[in-house]
């Protein structure tokens, strides 16, 4: 079933609506929240979750993307979790990415100020256009999903060294392009 009979049933609030996305998107979304609490028992539960939340969203929205948008929601649930799971401890992978991508963006002010965070996203938007696919794909599994570089390595083809030495490469890039935005 397609994405815009899927986004039709939810309108319709039939709850086949549910057994679709889940059938379509739930292991995309199971893959995400792992990533991020490298616990599938919570992730399963941020997916369950991400599912009712998406139940409750559609109405309203109509999204143009249904797998940007419920995946969206999954990570969001997932951060939560994450964030009230450790709240004094450290999460490897997710706060090594983090850390990573901290480094281009600097310290400055408060970041989590929503207009500040729109301008910051649309910047890194605009910088990942220019970028080349395979460089936005490794940056996007990095730093959205939260995948360890051994398994970017595997998706891409491509050594963990190397890898490592793009992404490497594409954070000073950002933070060259966030300076010259005068973002940071």
């Amino acid at each position: 079933m397609d994405d815009s009979r899927i986004i039709d049933l939810f309108f319709e609030r039939s709850e086949q609506a549910i057994k679709e996305l889940s059938d379509r998107y739930g292991k995309l979304a199971q893959v995400v929240c792992a990533n991020i609490l490298k616990n599938e028992s919570d992730a399963e539960e941020c997916v369950n979750d991400s599912l009712f939340n998406t139940w409750n969203a559609i109405p309203p929205a109509r999204p143009v993307s249904l797998c940007a948008f419920f995946i969206d929601i999954a990570r969001k649930k997932a951060l939560d979790r994450y964030r009230y799971n450790s709240a004094a401890r450290r999460n490897s992978n997710f706060d090594v990415a983090l850390d990573e991508l901290e480094e281009c963006l600097g310290r400055q002010g408060t970041p989590s100020e929503e207009c500040e965070a729109k301008v910051l996203t649309e910047a890194i938007d605009r910088f990942l256009k220019d970028l080349k696919k395979q460089d936005r794909v490794m940056f996007v599994s990095r730093y959205y999903l939260s995948d360890p570089i051994p398994v970017i390595a595997q998706n891409t083809g491509l050594k963990e060294s190397v890898v490592s030495v793009r992404l490497c490469r594409i954070r000073e890039k950002l933070r060259i392009y966030l300076r010259k935005e005068k973002l940071i």
